[in-house]
C-alpha cells in the first residue's frame, strides 16, 4: 500500500464527516436553496428581488466580520466543539426564517442568525481538521471534503422546490432547519475527531511548526494575488448561483427543469473538487486553477439570452467546476503558500472575502435584474471576472522552500480536535 492511499485510509472517517459538515454550513445551505424561495417570498410580501437576495449579503457581511473569532475559538476550543454547536446555531436560524410575516427585518434577522449562529460550521473549520491530518494527499482530501457544497448543489434545490410545491415556503425554511441536526449532527458527533484520525497513528502528517502569521502574511504579494483572484471569482460564482434558477424560469422554463440544471451545477462541483484536489497534488496548482477557472467564461456567454435547457445544463456544469475549484484552491494554497502554524486565523481572513463576495454578488446580479429585466449584463461581467482571477493566478510563483520539521503535526491536530 503507498502512503497517498494508506493516509487516505486511515482518515476517510475524518473526510465524511467534515464532508457532511460542509453540506449543511451556513454558507452552503441558504446559499443554495434561496434560488427556490425567491420567487414565493416576493410574490407573497411584494420585496422585490434586489431587497430579498440583500439578506444573503447581510448574513455574509455578519458571516465575514466572525470569520477571525471562528478561527481562534477553533484554536481555542478544537474544531469539534465549534462545529457542533454550529450545526445547532444554524437551525436556529433556519427555524426563525418560518415566522417571517412581511417585515424585511425579520427575513435579515434570519439570515443574520443563520451566519452568526452557524459560524462554526464554515470552511474553516472543517479544512483546519484536513489539512492538519493530510500532507501527501492533502488537495484530494480537500476535495473530497468540500464535495459537500456540490452534494448540497444537487440536493438542496431538489428538496426545497419539493417542499415548497407540496406544503409551503414557512414549512421549507423547516424542512430545512431539520437537515443540520438530523443528518450532518450525529455524524460529526460521532465521527469527525481529528484526533483520532491520521494524527493519532503517531507519524509525520504534516509540518506544522512552520507557517507565516497573518501579518507576515499580509506583506506577502502573494497573499494579495489570492486574496484578489478569490474576490474576482466568487463575485461571478456567488452571482450566477442563487440567481440560476430564477433566471432559467424566467425565460420559460419550469421550476424543476431549472433545479435540474441547479442540479447539473452540483454535480460539477463534485467533480471539479475531486479532479482538481487529485491534480493539485501532482503538479503546480496555480497551474491546474488557471485551466479550471477559465472553463466558465464559455458556459456564461452560454445563459445570455434564452438557452434552451441542455445548453444551460452545459453552461451550469463548466461554471460548476470551476465552482468546485476555487474552494478547494484556496485552502490548498493557503496552506502550501503560508504554512499550518497559523493556517486557520490566515484561511479565516481570505474566507472573510469569499463571504463579503457571496453577499455582494447576489444582490448585484438582483439589482441589474430589477432595472433591465434579465440578467445577461450580469452574465458578461461574470465572464471577465472568471479570465481575471483565473490568470492573476500565475504570478504566485513557486511553492517556498523551507526545510522540513521532524516534528509531528500534533500541535495543530490537538487544537482542531477537543
Amino acid at each position: 500500500m503507498t502512503e497517498r492511499s494508506d493516509e487516505l485510509r486511515r482518515g476517510w472517517l475524518l473526510i465524511l464527516a467534515a464532508c457532511a459538515g460542509v453540506t449543511c454550513s451556513s454558507v452552503v445551505l441558504p446559499f443554495y436553496s434561496i434560488g427556490v424561495l425567491v420567487k414565493p417570498l416576493t410574490e407573497e410580501f411584494g420585496w422585490t428581488r434586489a431587497q430579498f437576495q440583500s439578506s444573503i449579503l447581510f448574513s455574509a457581511s455578519l458571516g465575514a466580520l466572525i470569520a477571525p473569532l471562528v478561527g481562534w475559538l477553533i484554536y481555542r476550543y478544537g474544531a469539534r466543539r465549534t462545529a457542533l454547536v454550529g450545526l445547532v446555531g444554524l437551525s436556529i436560524g433556519f427555524l426563525l426564517a418560518s415566522f417571517i410575516r412581511g417585515e424585511l427585518w425579520m427575513l435579515y434577522v434570519a439570515y443574520g442568525a443563520m451566519a452568526v449562529f452557524g459560524a462554526g460550521t464554515t470552511p474553516v473549520t472543517w479544512t483546519s481538521a484536513i489539512t492538519a491530518n493530510f500532507e501527501r494527499t492533502r488537495g484530494l482530501a480537500l476535495g473530497l471534503t468540500l464535495t459537500g457544497t456540490g452534494i448540497c448543489a444537487v440536493l438542496a434545490p431538489q428538496y426545497a422546490v419539493w417542499l415548497v410545491e407540496s406544503f409551503g415556503w414557512r414549512t421549507a425554511y423547516v424542512g430545512l432547519a431539520l437537515l443540520p441536526v438530523l443528518f450532518a449532527g450525529p455524524i460529526v458527533y460521532f465521527l469527525f475527531r481529528p484526533d483520532g484520525g491520521v494524527a493519532a497513528n503517531k507519524k509525520p502528517v504534516a509540518d506544522a511548526s512552520w507557517g507565516l502569521t497573518v501579518g507576515e502574511a499580509f506583506r506577502t504579494y502573494k497573499f494579495w494575488i489570492l486574496f484578489v483572484s478569490i474576490m474576482a471569482v466568487y463575485m461571478a460564482v456567488s452571482g450566477i448561483s442563487p440567481n440560476l434558477i430564477p433566471a432559467l424560469t424566467d425565460n420559460g422554463m419550469s421550476a424543476t427543469d431549472a433545479a435540474t440544471v441547479q442540479g447539473m451545477y452540483g454535480v460539477a462541483i463534485v467533480l471539479g473538487r475531486l479532479v482538481v484536489g487529485y491534480l493539485i497534488d501532482r503538479y503546480w496548482a496555480p497551474g491546474v486553477a488557471a485551466v479550471a477557472l477559465c472553463l466558465p467564461i464559455l458556459g456564461c456567454l452560454m445563459l445570455t439570452g434564452t438557452p434552451t435547457f441542455y445548453a444551460a445544463c452545459f453552461a451550469a456544469f463548466l461554471i460548476g467546476f470551476a465552482a468546485g475549484a476555487e474552494l478547494d484552491l484556496m485552502a490548498f494554497l493557503a496552506a502550501r503558500y503560508f504554512g499550518l502554524k497559523h493556517y486557520a486565523k490566515i484561511y479565516a481572513v481570505l474566507y472573510a472575502v469569499l463571504a463579503i463576495c457571496s453577499g455582494v454578488a447576489p444582490v448585484a446580479f438582483a439589482t441589474v435584474y430589477d432595472r433591465t429585466a434579465n440578467y445577461d449584463i450580469s452574465f458578461y461581467v461574470a465572464s471577465a471576472a472568471f479570465c481575471f482571477g483565473a490568470l492573476i493566478l500565475l504570478a504566485l510563483g513557486a511553492y517556498p522552500k523551507r526545510e522540513k520539521s521532524a516534528h509531528f503535526a500534533q500541535p495543530v491536530a490537538q487544537a482542531v480536535s477537543q
